[in-house]
């Protein structure tokens, strides 16, 4: 009796990343069409790509600080600061196309802007920055929604630092261990002081503290690069998603940790 089952294929390279499918992703809608179009697709396509390595590496670093595992921690970190200079270093490769290649293909972006990336607002989240009015831009049951609302009422990666600190021995403020984690982190004075014990009295600990000043660092320097791109591209237009441009992202270059920012002169 002859075998009538297919044999399964071997597993390659391109199956296995699903290359072929991963190709066929970048439509451009301009007429042509323009040549810089599917640079801008990939190039955006790549951040968020990068914008789902670093909500894992997030999640993971949160566990292994609640889990007070020191070693796996600061490699994690080393890891996202590397990922945030891979992010940095593709604007220069935006920085290539000039204002009139991109605007031969603006128009038909219509109202699609990166303002709308909801792994972005994620990352935002879970770094400490919840505003609700996030909400207004995602439809009720969308994905987007729904991951954005997930991430609103989970607690931060300073939230689990604060834990770390607590496992540590140190006396983390109750307000700073039992706070609203749907409210933005905002600068504390009897955190200051708890931050300022850890750096004069514990150098492991310290590293954590200056590898999350990197972290909020980077994601600085990938808003400030991201704010002249943008200014050389398009000037003071506004967004294509309606938003005021350049403006508006003026307003996102502050600190995620400003506890950490403070303390610096007092050291």
């Amino acid at each position: 009796m002859s075998d009538l089952t297919t044999p399964q294929q071997a597993l390659t390279y391109a199956s296995y990343l699903r290359i072929d499918e991963l190709l066929d992703l970048q439509t451009p809608r301009s007429t042509g069409p323009e040549h810089d179009e599917l640079l801008f697709i990939i190039i955006h396509q790549v951040y968020e790509l990068w914008f789902k390595q670093l909500l894992h590496e997030l999640d993971y670093l949160g566990e292994r600080l609640r889990a007070n595992d020191l070693s796996r921690a600061l490699h994690t970190l080393r890891r996202m600061l590397t990922i945030l200079k891979t992010v940095v270093s593709q604007i220069d490769v935006l920085e290539t196309m000039t204002p009139l290649e991109f605007n031969a293909f603006r128009g038909y972006l219509e109202s699609a802007s990166g303002f709308q990336s909801y792994q972005f607002r994620a990352l935002e989240f879970t770094l400490g920055y919840k505003r609700r009015a996030v909400f207004l831009h995602y439809p009720k049951g969308s994905a987007g929604r729904l991951l954005l609302e997930a991430r609103y009422v989970a607690p931060t990666l300073w939230d689990a630092f604060m834990a770390f600190l607590a496992v540590n021995g140190f006396q983390v403020p109750a307000e700073a261990l039992n706070r609203d984690v749907t409210k933005p982190v905002i600068p504390s004075p009897a955190v200051q002081e708890l931050l300022l014990a850890v750096y004069r009295n514990d150098p492991s600990l310290a590293r954590v503290c200056e590898r999350l000043v990197d972290l909020d660092e980077g994601i600085q320097e990938w808003r400030y690069r991201h704010v002249k791109m943008v200014e050389r591209t398009i000037g003071n237009k506004r967004g294509t998603g309606g938003s005021s441009g350049v403006e508006y992202l003026h307003t996102t270059l502050k600190p995620l940790f400003p506890d950490l920012w403070v303390i610096r002169s007092q050291l």
